[in-house]
């Protein structure tokens, strides 16, 4: 599946909820795992029961991330490509944690290190 890039940002938009809830369950879950760790510190968040539930949940959020077409590269941060072509070239419209939108993209055989903002053009 190829999106364009109106209807890649209009999926991240769609999707957003489900990754913002994905960055606190990741919290949620890392400091469950570091509690339960030999020495770690206590947490009112609960003990292995709710670690288990929140690693759960994570499995969910990304299956259900996954379901729309996007890929979803990293969890810490929160890397999601959505499968493009702009000018004839296969490329992935990319969204990291923290950007306000969908403004960059990336060659497939670049990867994260060849990423570039998007045209004013194809911005629109």
């Amino acid at each position: 599946m190829l999106f364009t890039v109106p209807e890649a940002r209009a999926e991240l938009a769609r999707i957003r909820p489900k990754l913002d809830q994905l960055v606190a369950v990741r919290a949620d879950a890392a400091e469950l795992a570091a509690s339960l760790a030999p020495g770690g510190p206590p947490t009112a968040l609960g003990g292995m029961p709710e670690l288990k539930a929140a690693e759960a949940l994570l499995d969910e959020l990304i299956t259900a991330v996954q379901e729309t077409g996007a890929h979803l590269k990293g969890l810490a941060p929160l890397l999601v490509d959505f499968p493009a072509e702009l000018d004839g070239v296969d490329v992935l419209l990319c969204w990291l944690e923290g950007d306000a939108g969908l403004t960059w993209y990336h060659r497939i055989d670049l990867g994260f290190a060849g990423r570039r903002p998007l045209a004013t053009e194809a911005a629109a």
